[in-house]
């Protein structure tokens, strides 16, 4: 492969690449650098984990580093659109030191925290807007932010922009930068979705294709395990608790929760990641990931793309996906950078035809192992090494905030949950929000305990707190009830594909 600099990398960019251990570019970024470089519009598409973040960070530090324009307020003078909040971090990682060196500035924009450091941000002038495209038409519909002086704008992930139905604001936004600036359009697939985009905003672009649209990894091993409903549990347990990082895979958000309360309770320190996290429920999971805290990652689809973690040795898909795209990248959390890796796929009965089409469908052949227990020998094959458990697993906390005052709503008071409304004639009521916490359940912040309605009629809501995980609904009796820790209704772990991701 040609050295990056031969491809018209400046110097002071390679040297940030060299400093962490990247000397050679990959496929997509060896094909498409020369032109993006050059300022002409790209499509590239190239599988999970090719070096797509790369291939279109490095040309667009550039070409801003040689335009030399001053950032003004409000207006970005470059845009990356991605679809998560997890791969807008994971891509300013990858840009801060690119940008540092060419003293440009960047700002992350994204929805589930406050808007203000945004908004701050965006008046004091940034060079680069990393952003997902709710939050920012949020800040453009209320003048805080104005595209008009976007010089190079970026699709990261556009399949799984239009997967997830994010197509009609990214085409508001790209109709908001000007049509003579650089657009740079990188995706895993490339379909009728994609197509639009190219035809509308793409102004002749060049098409790159590092590899076929199925393409599993040479250095990945697929299986699929032929078992019984019931021996699902005690098979995660035994292949998570096998030395390395594994990350699975369910269906549904509840399930995510679910079979992560289940494998704690069975020793194996795990933490989730889904849609109903907070954003800073997901950072600080994803940090006791990265850290080794925590072994195993369970999580949905959300984690598919853009969640890169070195060394994850095993992928399990505990609910098989939906379509083979989602099987594909959700693989690809393993066997990067090329690395090799294991993919494991737990099969039911009921499964055998979803789970021939998909695989057949990806590209794959994988090997079919029927297991009767989880003490098979085949477990050790595909998760070698001695088995180990931590009692409880791991508890994850956050942070704790200090007591006082609480705001009530209704007639609640400071500390905890305060007296909840009662109307009359109504089957429930919601406590109020206390800071420092009373004794009910755990909450997103606290602890509170929420009152009983009128006549010691069934409660329906527990208090919410000021300093734990997310206060849910209360059990249905006669007095008062704290909010469930689970921030829901109670979910067996063998369910895990019930309920919406």
């Amino acid at each position: 492969m040609p050295a990056f600099t031969t491809l018209g990398v400046p110097a002071d960019l390679t040297a940030v690449l060299g400093d962490r251990g990247i000397t050679e570019p990959t496929p997509i970024q060896a094909k498409t650098l020369p032109d993006s470089l050059a300022g002409r519009d790209v499509l590239g598409r190239g599988r999970t984990g090719s070096g797509k973040t790369y291939a279109f960070l490095l040309p667009l530090v550039a070409r801003l580093a040689a335009s030399g324009r001053p950032a003004t307020a409000r207006k970005p003078r470059a845009l990356v659109l991605a679809p998560t909040r997890e791969l807008v971090g994971q891509i300013e990682e990858s840009l801060k030191p690119l940008a540092e060196a060419a003293g440009l500035t960047t700002l992350t924009v994204f929805g589930g925290v406050g808007q203000n450091p945004q908004v701050r941000g965006l008046r004091a002038g940034v060079d680069i807007v990393l952003a997902c495209p709710g939050r920012l038409e949020d800040l453009i519909g209320q003048g805080h932010c104005d595209l008009g002086a976007v010089e190079v704008t970026v699709l990261d992930e556009a399949d799984h922009m239009a997967d997830l139905g994010f197509l009609p604001a990214v085409r508001r936004l790209l109709d908001a930068t000007p049509s003579r600036g650089q657009r740079l359009l990188f995706s895993a697939t490339l379909d009728k979705a994609i197509d639009v985009l190219v035809k509308r905003f793409l102004h002749e672009p060049v098409v790159h294709q590092a590899d076929s649209a199925q393409s599993p990894v040479s250095a990945m091993d697929h299986h699929v395990l032929h078992l019984a409903r019931e021996h699902r549990i005690p098979v995660l347990v035994d292949l998570a608790s096998a030395p390395g990082r594994t990350v699975v895979f369910t269906r549904t958000k509840h399930g995510a929760k679910a079979l992560t309360r289940q494998l704690n309770k069975s020793g194996v320190p795990t933490v989730e990641l889904h849609g109903n996290l907070s954003q800073n429920a997901r950072t600080r999971n994803m940090e006791a990931f990265h850290s080794g805290k925590a072994s195993t990652l369970v999580a949905t689809d959300i984690a598919a793309r853009g969640i890169h973690v070195d060394d994850v040795a095993l992928v399990v898909h505990a609910d098989p996906p939906a379509e083979h795209k989602a099987y594909l990248h959700r693989s690809g959390r393993t066997a990067r950078a090329g690395a090799a890796g294991t993919v494991v796929t737990l099969m039911t009965d009921e499964q055998v035809r979803d789970v021939r089409d998909l695989t057949r469908a990806a590209g794959i052949k994988p090997t079919i192992t029927r297991v009767a227990t989880a003490a098979d020998p085949v477990l050790v094959a595909l998760a070698p090494g001695e088995r180990q458990t931590v009692p409880g697993g791991l508890v994850v906390e956050a942070p704790a905030t200090p007591a006082g005052g609480g705001r009530s709503g209704g007639n609640g008071g400071g500390n905890g949950g305060g007296a909840a409304r009662s109307g009359s004639g109504r089957r429930s009521s919601r406590g109020g929000r206390g800071r420092s916490g009373g004794q009910g359940g755990s909450g997103q912040g606290g602890s509170g305990a929420g009152s009983s309605a009128k006549n010691g009629a069934p409660s329906s809501a527990g208090a919410k707190g000021g300093s734990g995980g997310q206060g849910g609904r209360g059990r249905r009796t006669g007095g008062a009830s704290g909010g469930s820790s689970a921030g829901g209704g109670r979910h067996s772990a063998s369910s895990f594909s019930s309920g919406r991701r």
